[in-house]
C-alpha cells in the first residue's frame, strides 16, 4: 500500500512540474517568433523603443540561415528546468534590465530570450563592447600580413607616417600596439583639455587626432604606462587604416563583417574620419554571437582562419590583474579580474570549482561571454549600468551546464 501512495504521488508531483513547465514556456512565447522591431520602432532612439508586453523565450531557437547553427535546450546541452527557471526569474524582476540572454553550447544556439527593448532584427548598443572588434579588425590585418605578432613589440608611430615626431611629448616611441590593445599607452589628456581639441576639430581631421594627442600628453612614463581605461582604442583604428590598402571602414566591412554574414549594424565614425574603436557599434544579439564564436573557434569562421590563432590566445588572456574592487557585473562567486586584449577575464565560481571565463564588455550591460572549458557561449544586451550578470551566469547558468 504504501508502495503505490509513493508511485502516485511521484506520478502527481510529476505532472504537477511537467504542467508548471508548459505553462511557464507557454506563458512567454505569446509570439510566434522572436519579436521583430516594426518600421517606426527601427527609427527610433533605443530610449524611445517602446518594452515588449511580454517576454519572448525560445529553448528551440529557429533556423534563420545565418550562419548560426541551432539546436534544442536540454537535448543538445544545458539543464532545460535550471535555464527556464533563470527565464522565469527575469521575466518577473529583470532588475538588470535585460533585453536580450543567449546561450550557445558547442557551437549551437540552444536559448533565445527578449525582453523588454530586445528585438531579434534591432541592432543593439554596444558601447565598449566595441573594443574587442576593434582589436579583432587588426587581427585580421595580422592574418593577412599587413602587420606581424612581432609588430605588436614595436612603437605604435613607426606605423603612422603623417605624423610630425619633432612635437611629441617625451617617451611616445614607448608606445607599442601591445600597450595600446591593454590600456596601457600612458597618453594623459585631461577632460578640460578634450574640450579645448573638440572646438577646433579641423585638427583631428586625419592623424591630426594623434599628433594632437602624443603633443599634449603629459610625458610617457613607466608609472603612466599603467592600466588606464580611456581612449587607447582609438590609436589602434588608426594604425589598421594606416596599414591596409583601403579604408579601415572598408577593410572591416569586406574583412570581418561580409565574411561573418553581418549586414544590420551600425559603426559610427570618430571625428578625425576612421570608425570608432571604443564605442559607437549597434549589432543584433545574434551578431553578437558570431563575434563570440570567431574568438571561441580560435579565429576561424567556417573553416577559414580570419584571425591568427595567437592572436586569440593572447587577446583572450589574463595580461594583467585590474583587481576586483569593483568587479563590473560581478558578485560574490566572481574574482580575478583582469585584462587581455579589449577582453575583460574573471574566475566564476559554483560549488567547489571556478571556471576561466573572458569577455567583451558595454557600458548598460553589454557582453559577449565564453567560457572555454564548457565550450560556452553567453551574449547578453540591457540597458543598465548597475548589473550583476557575471554573478547571474555563476549562480543560474554554470549549473545547467557543469555535469
Amino acid at each position: 500500500m504504501d508502495i503505490k501512495m509513493n508511485f502516485k504521488y511521484i506520478l502527481y508531483f510529476t505532472l504537477i512540474t511537467t504542467m508548471c513547465s508548459i505553462t511557464s514556456v507557454n506563458a512567454q512565447k505569446k509570439y510566434e517568433k522572436a519579436p521583430e522591431a516594426t518600421t517606426a520602432e527601427a527609427t527610433l532612439s533605443f530610449r524611445d523603443i517602446p518594452k515588449l508586453k511580454e517576454a519572448f523565450i525560445d529553448v528551440t531557437p529557429e533556423d534563420k540561415k545565418d550562419g548560426i547553427a541551432v539546436g534544442k535546450l536540454g537535448v543538445d546541452g544545458g539543464n532545460k528546468a535550471i535555464i527556464l527557471k533563470l527565464a522565469q526569474d527575469i521575466t518577473d524582476n529583470n532588475h538588470d534590465n535585460f533585453d536580450s540572454f543567449h546561450i550557445v553550447q558547442k557551437g549551437k544556439l540552444l536559448f533565445e530570450p527578449y525582453y523588454l527593448r530586445g528585438r531579434i532584427d534591432l541592432p543593439h548598443f554596444q558601447a565598449s563592447a566595441t573594443k574587442v572588434y576593434t582589436g579583432l579588425a587588426l587581427g585580421r590585418a595580422i592574418q593577412l600580413g599587413y602587420l606581424t605578432m612581432d609588430d605588436l613589440d614595436k612603437p605604435l608611430i613607426n606605423f603612422l607616417k603623417d605624423l610630425d615626431p619633432t612635437k611629441f611629448v617625451a617617451g611616445v616611441e614607448k608606445i607599442t600596439l601591445h600597450q595600446a590593445l591593454t590600456m596601457r599607452s600612458g597618453i594623459r589628456i585631461s577632460e578640460e583639455q578634450r574640450e579645448e581639441f573638440d572646438k577646433n576639430p579641423i585638427q583631428l581631421k586625419g592623424q591630426g587626432l594623434i599628433q594632437t594627442y602624443l603633443e599634449h600628453s603629459e610625458p610617457i612614463t613607466s608609472d603612466s604606462q599603467s592600466f588606464k581605461y580611456q581612449s587607447d582604442p582609438i590609436l589602434v583604428m588608426h594604425v589598421i587604416d594606416a596599414i591596409v590598402p583601403e579604408s579601415a571602414k572598408d577593410f572591416i566591412k569586406k574583412e570581418l563583417l561580409d565574411k561573418m554574414e553581418i549586414t544590420n549594424y551600425r559603426w559610427r565614425t570618430n571625428v578625425s574620419g576612421v570608425p570608432e574603436a571604443g564605442w559607437g557599434t549597434n549589432m543584433t544579439a545574434r551578431n553578437m554571437i558570431k563575434w563570440g564564436m570567431l574568438a571561441m573557434n580560435n579565429g576561424k569562421w567556417k573553416g577559414e582562419q580570419l584571425i591568427p590563432e595567437a592572436f586569440i590566445n593572447k587577446a583572450t588572456s589574463r595580461i594583467l590583474l585590474t583587481g576586483d574592487d569593483d568587479v563590473y557585473g560581478g558578485g560574490k562567486d566572481v574574482s580575478n579580474q583582469g585584462y587581455g586584449y579589449y577582453w575583460w577575464s574573471a574566475d566564476l565560481k559554483y560549488g567547489n570549482k571556478s571556471y576561466f571565463t573572458v569577455s567583451a564588455q558595454g557600458g548598460g550591460g553589454q557582453y559577449i561571454i565564453l567560457i572555454k572549458e564548457l565550450d560556452l557561449i553567453i551574449v547578453v544586451t540591457a540597458h543598465k549600468n548597475d548589473n550583476s550578470t557575471l554573478q547571474v551566469i555563476a549562480k543560474s547558468v554554470l549549473p545547467a551546464f557543469i555535469r
